[in-house]
């Protein structure tokens, strides 16, 4: 489909952005209505970006999900929750998540939980553990890894 003088402008726009960092469809949407560009020309411009490649959710999704994990050391429940808010569907969210090395994430957690001991303070060791659950939780892992992780550390 050939696309309006209109269009191109917004298409190279909007490659620009796709080229400096990876951007999902719903990132691209946000936008395109920023930049006031009506929705059948934002859909136009969005489906010619998906054909050349500029923009793919799955790569997007890995790609995130790699950052995250490795950066910020968030867990999988975070992780999975800013995807969805991405509208990233869910068998992508779990083929980018089943990237993630297991034995990677639970030294992960430790290390995370080691870390945080040593600077959380608490009247009691009840108040510590509650205070470093939260802290887990808070990070998006799920409680099960948790209370292993809690174990070996405080062991």
């Amino acid at each position: 489909m050939e696309m309006t003088s209109k269009q191109s402008e917004v298409f190279y726009r909007a490659a620009a952005i796709c080229s400096r960092a990876e951007k999902c469809s719903t990132d691209i949407l946000t936008k395109l209505a920023q930049w006031e560009v009506d929705e059948m020309d934002a859909g136009v411009v969005l489906e010619q970006l998906i054909a050349e490649k500029y923009v793919d959710d799955e790569r997007f999704a890995r790609s995130f999900v790699k950052d995250k994990f490795r950066f910020n050391k968030w867990g999988k429940i975070k992780i999975a929750y800013q995807l969805r808010a991405k509208r990233i569907d869910s068998n992508t969210i779990e083929t980018a998540m089943n990237e993630i090395d297991d034995e990677a994430y639970r030294e992960t957690l430790i290390e995370l939980i080691a870390e945080k001991n040593k600077s959380v303070k608490g009247s009691n060791s009840y108040d510590r553990k509650a205070k470093l659950i939260r802290f887990a939780q808070a990070r998006g892992f799920e409680m099960d890894l948790i209370y292993q992780a809690m174990a070996e550390v405080l062991k």
